[in-house]
C-alpha cells in the first residue's frame, strides 16, 4: 500500500512518515520537492542509524504524493486547508486521512469549527464526491510523532461514512507503535474528536503536563 502525505515535511507529516515507513510505501508530499526529498534523506538516515528496515521513502510534490499514492493523509494545519485542497486534484476512490483540527490559540486554546461543523466536514465538501475520507490521528501530540524511542499507547477515534474505508483506516492506525483505533461513528461525530485537540492542549498547559493524549479502558 502507497500512502502519501500531503503537508509532508511538517512536524505531524515528518512523524508519520517516519512511524509508517517501516510498514507501508510512503510518498513525502511538500509544496517543495526539493524540501521533502530533504526529508526523506534525513528520515532514511534516522531509520538506518536504528537499524530499522523500511519500504519506499520519497519526497514528492503535494499532487504527486496524492497521484501516486492509495490512501492520503492531510497533514495541513486548517488555515491552509482550503488553499492546499482547491490547488490539487485525483482524490477520486482513494481513501484520504484527516488529522486537521480547527482551533486557535488565544489566552486558551479553543476550538473553532468552520461553518460546517468540523475539518472533516469542510475537507469533505472541497474533495470530490469519490473521495473516500475518514478523521483520524487528531488527538496525538506533534512531538510524538517523531519521539521514536516512545511507544505511542493512545486510542485513535476514527470516523468515517465509507465503512469499508474506515476499516483500512484502522488497519494503519493500529500498524503504528501501540496504537489503538476505535470506530467513532460516522463523519459528523468528527467535530466531538476534533474538540479535544484543545481540550487536551489545555489540560497540560494548566496542569504542567507535556503531550497529553486519550486511552479508552
Amino acid at each position: 500500500m502507497k500512502i502519501g502525505i500531503v503537508g509532508g515535511t511538517g512536524d505531524i507529516g515528518e512523524g508519520i512518515a517516519l512511524r509508517l515507513a517501516p510498514m507501508y510505501d510512503v510518498i513525502v508530499g511538500s509544496r517543495d520537492e526539493a524540501r521533502a526529498q530533504a526529508i526523506c534523506e534525513c528520515s532514511i538516515g534516522t531509520l538506518k542509524t536504528r537499524g530499522a528496515t523500511f519500504h519506499s521513502f520519497k519526497g514528492a510534490t503535494n499532487q504527486d504524493a496524492v497521484s501516486c499514492a492509495d490512501v492520503v493523509i492531510l497533514a495541513i494545519p486548517f488555515k491552509n486547508a482550503i488553499a492546499t485542497l482547491e490547488g490539487l486534484d485525483c482524490f477520486e476512490d482513494k481513501i484520504v486521512i484527516s488529522p486537521v483540527n480547527p482551533m486557535e490559540k488565544r489566552d486558551h486554546f479553543t476550538f473553532v469549527p468552520p461553518v460546517e461543523g468540523s475539518a472533516a466536514l469542510m475537507i469533505r465538501s472541497l474533495l470530490p464526491k469519490e473521495a473516500r475520507l475518514c478523521s483520524a490521528f487528531n488527538t496525538i501530540a506533534a512531538n510524538k510523532w517523531k519521539a521514536l524511542d516512545e511507544e505511542l499507547s493512545y486510542s485513535v477515534p476514527v470516523c468515517g461514512d465509507d465503512e469499508s474505508a474506515k476499516r483500512e483506516v484502522m488497519k494503519i492506525v493500529n500498524s503504528v507503535s501501540k496504537l489503538q483505533a476505535f470506530d467513532a461513528g460516522p463523519l459528523a461525530v468528527s467535530s466531538m474528536v476534533e474538540a479535544l485537540t484543545p481540550l487536551l492542549l489545555n489540560i497540560a498547559r494548566y496542569n504542567k503536563m507535556h503531550d497529553v493524549g486519550i486511552r479508552f479502558m
